[in-house]
């Protein structure tokens, strides 16, 4: 759980509210997630001074707070958890975790994820026994080897930084200040080079890249002279950087295999810093000419600590992986189906998984099939009007697979049976998707009405 705001208090008496606050920090993001949670009882985090003057006013601290006040000093409201409810601007903020130790007084509010009327249990609140931890974490690294108050403000300009590392945007990741204290370079953190607010902190340990390239191969194929088939490969490259430094200066380069199509349509992480305008220019809209640039693709970047997509692009091969017929012909409640699948030779022949689905839409359910298929299993699903085609993780030594039969369909149920304007009549496809360690591939192959 997440915290909305964190206070340091320094109890001063004879100042004019009877404190001064020292250290506040506010996470807006997680002040959003309150308003939606809280709904109608949502109340906003007011700025310092009319939270110091409510909060010294609850733990009766004022000077001149001498009146008995019924909702605060009645034998029926005495407080046992330091858990407190501030009246501000109307409303009443709950819950607010707050203590007073060594004349500081130490207050945070946490998240609550439901609404706040009527108050849920305070043992339903995860983020209040966090809350805790984490004052008394802040309070621990205070009172640490402290001797003056020139050790005291010392600590206090630490602790911007040492939240950024144990609570970034509110969500407590180490009690223990002095671990972050101790992980953290503070003479970098002062050097010209500044750490930017979206990088919460910083790597330590063994320098490492990690890359990963992941491959969709999307066809679509007719089998008709007046329509032609289309395919396209559309990539992504994923990286993960662990670098020591606060910003470090990283350049990955990508160069293609031999006889390999350019890269198009590249799109880039905000993290790059450069790019060649030659990558930039290169687009699928354009016809192929011998001058596309071909690599090597550099990208310069500075990484974040968190595994991101440096880039998209898309690609052109000379022919997909797999080619397809795909055959239907109507007759009454009946229609006839030949399907040919051949896998190209350049294509490994190892599949994770390899599939195809055969919807019929606008159709009743399923109520018999007769069928011939050379290799692997045919599965029927009745209801939803389809059949899939499990041929599993490689095709036989022939590279070629069939698949023939006859549907026969039942009456129609709109409430359940799968609908679409488009594929009516003769008008249908087949959808076949492979996996493999190399590439994922997806085919549509539409049908001819055999007519």
């Amino acid at each position: 759980m997440a915290q909305r705001a964190v206070w340091l208090i320094s109890r001063e008496p004879g100042t004019p509210f009877c404190g001064t606050v020292r250290f506040s920090r506010r996470y807006p993001t997680v002040e959003k997630r309150a308003k939606v949670f809280n709904g109608a009882s949502y109340v906003p985090i007011p700025e310092d001074g009319p939270f110091l003057k409510a909060l010294l006013f609850e733990l009766r601290l004022l000077d001149d707070d001498e009146d008995f006040i019924e909702s605060r000093d009645s034998c029926s409201h005495i407080n046992k958890t330091s858990v407190y409810g501030l009246l501000i601007g109307g409303g009443e903020l709950w819950p607010v975790v707050a203590f007073l130790k060594n004349n500081m007084i130490y207050a945070c509010v946490p998240l609550v994820e439901q609404t706040l009327s009527p108050h849920p249990p305070l043992i339903s609140i995860s983020g209040i026994s966090q809350g805790f931890e984490l004052l008394f974490g802040v309070q621990d690294f205070l009172s640490l080897s402290q001797k003056n108050d020139t050790e005291l403000n010392t600590k206090l300009n630490q602790l911007p930084d040492l939240l950024l590392q144990a609570c970034p945007f509110g969500t407590l990741l180490d009690a223990n200040l002095q671990n972050s204290l101790d992980s953290i370079n503070f003479a970098s953190v002062t050097h010209s080079q500044k750490q930017p607010a979206w990088k919460v902190g910083t790597y330590k340990g063994k320098p490492q890249v990690s890359i990963s390239i992941t491959e969709k191969v999307k066809s679509m194929q007719y089998d008709k002279q007046d329509i032609a088939d289309t395919w396209q490969v559309v990539g992504t490259v994923t990286c993960k950087c662990d670098l020591e430094g606060i910003m470090p200066n990283v350049t990955i380069s990508l160069s293609l295999p031999t006889n390999g199509s350019p890269l198009q349509d590249i799109l880039v992480h905000p993290c790059v810093t450069s790019l060649d305008s030659a990558i930039l220019t290169s687009s699928s809209i354009d016809a192929m000419d011998d001058s596309a640039f071909s690599g090597p693709y550099k990208f310069p970047l500075t990484p974040p600590l968190e595994s991101f997509n440096l880039c998209y692009y898309t690609s052109q091969v000379p022919v997909p992986p797999i080619l397809g017929f795909y055959q239907m012909k109507e007759e009454e409640i009946q229609v006839k189906i030949t399907v040919n699948l051949k896998l190209h030779e350049s294509v490994k022949n190892n599949f994770e998984f390899c599939e195809a689905h055969i919807p019929f839409y606008n159709r009743g359910p399923i109520t018999h099939v007769e069928y011939k298929v050379s290799f692997g299993q045919l599965e029927v699903f009745r209801e939803k009007s389809s059949l899939v085609w499990i041929i599993g993780q490689k095709f036989p030594k022939s590279m070629e697979i069939n698949l023939s039969g006859t549907v026969t369909f039942g009456a129609k149920s709109h409430e359940k049976q799968s609908f679409d304007e488009i594929c009516i009549g003769g008008t249908a496809y087949l959808k076949e998707t492979v996996s493999t360690s190399d590439q994922s591939g997806q085919g549509k192959f539409c049908s001819r009405d055999g007519v």
